[in-house]
């Protein structure tokens, strides 16, 4: 059984940094790409980064320059350091692993930047 486990999420300051971090286990299936999409509230959910098997990353247009996406392909962990964070960039953030047939979720964090 597939699991994610996220971990990192909290309140920071605006300009702070948060270090998020997903660990998936079980995974028996080839990896196509490691994620981290987010929603805030009233919000559709929306990527936020994705790092492929073959490691080429892209980014939500506002993140660019801010996060970095990462992955520890030995231990099946994505992590997505975020700089600089903005009060917009509050939502809960959710890990997103891709499989060949199914995606896997795990189960949200809270990130809150205050003013």
């Amino acid at each position: 059984q597939v699991q994610l486990v996220e971990s990192g999420g909290g309140l920071v300051q605006a300009g702070g940094s948060l270090r998020l971090s997903c660990a998936a286990s079980g995974i028996t299936f080839r990896i196509n790409g490691m994620g981290w999409y987010r929603q805030a509230p009233g919000q559709q959910r929306e990527l936020v980064a994705v790092i492929t098997s073959g490691g080429s990353r892209n980014y939500l247009e506002s993140v660019k320059g801010r996060f970095t996406i990462f992955s520890d392909n030995a231990k099946n962990t994505v992590y997505l350091q975020m700089n600089s964070l903005k009060v917009e960039d509050t939502a809960v953030y959710y890990c997103n692993v891709k499989g060949v047939i199914s995606d896997y979720w795990g189960q949200g964090t809270q990130v809150t930047v205050s003013p």
